[in-house]
């Protein structure tokens, strides 16, 4: 049986994997709202990019090649894409500029950099992320109340 999530299939019986990093981490202000009572599994864990901190409170990851923590979110239910990509902006149909994220499938690591397999991601544009004012977060971890730039 597959369901079918904004135009695209996905196997039904297979669990939901995404990579979150920012506001759908553990403890942050979106968790609640769209993962808490959803999430069979959360575990800490690395993907590559560069992880932009935006100045209305959110961050973005961008293709890269530094660590960004954050957490390997597991469902078992593949609906919570549409309350996901209505969050994020993000519509399969619209032309990728039209989104302002978008959601692509990545490696993922664990803390010690052994690989996890593939997940869900929602990305930016990098050209997007600095034009929106985004502040490259050095240390790869975006946390809402604790991010502070680095002066230049």
């Amino acid at each position: 049986m597959t369901t079918e999530i904004q135009g695209q299939s996905l196997v039904s019986h297979e669990l939901l994997r995404l990579f979150v990093y920012g506001t759908l981490k553990p403890g942050e202000e979106n968790y609640f709202g769209y993962c808490h009572h959803k999430v069979v599994a959360a575990v800490e864990a690395i993907a590559d990019g560069t992880l932009y901190s935006l100045p209305m409170g959110y961050p973005a990851m961008t293709v890269g090649n530094s660590p960004v923590y954050g957490y390997l979110l597991t469902f078992d239910d593949f609906l919570v894409l549409h309350q996901l990509d209505w969050l994020e902006d993000y519509d399969p149909t619209r032309p990728p500029e039209a989104n302002e994220y978008s959601r692509d499938e990545i490696e993922i690591l664990s803390l010690d950099r052994q690989p996890l397999g593939r997940a869900w991601v929602y990305r930016m544009n990098t050209a997007q992320a600095i034009q929106m004012g985004g502040t490259v977060v050095p240390n790869g971890n975006w946390k809402s109340q604790e991010f502070q730039p680095i002066p230049s």
